[in-house]
């Protein structure tokens, strides 16, 4: 599940704003196949100040 993404919010960002833009259409997309729970990431980013925005796809 989460083992696969980095647990540092700024390398979790890059990683998931990566692969949203380049492999899945969405959040919810990536979470569900690579089986991770979004809340958590949703929860990590924001300790950063970052929120996921549906209309970009992104964490901004």
């Amino acid at each position: 599940m989460m083992d696969y993404l980095p647990k540092d919010p700024v390398m979790l960002l890059s990683v998931v704003n990566t692969k949203i833009r380049d492999e899945y259409h969405s959040l919810d997309a990536l979470c569900e196949d690579i089986q991770a729970d979004r809340e958590t990431i949703v929860m990590l980013l924001k300790e950063i100040d970052y929120e996921y925005d549906e209309s970009l796809h992104q964490f901004v």
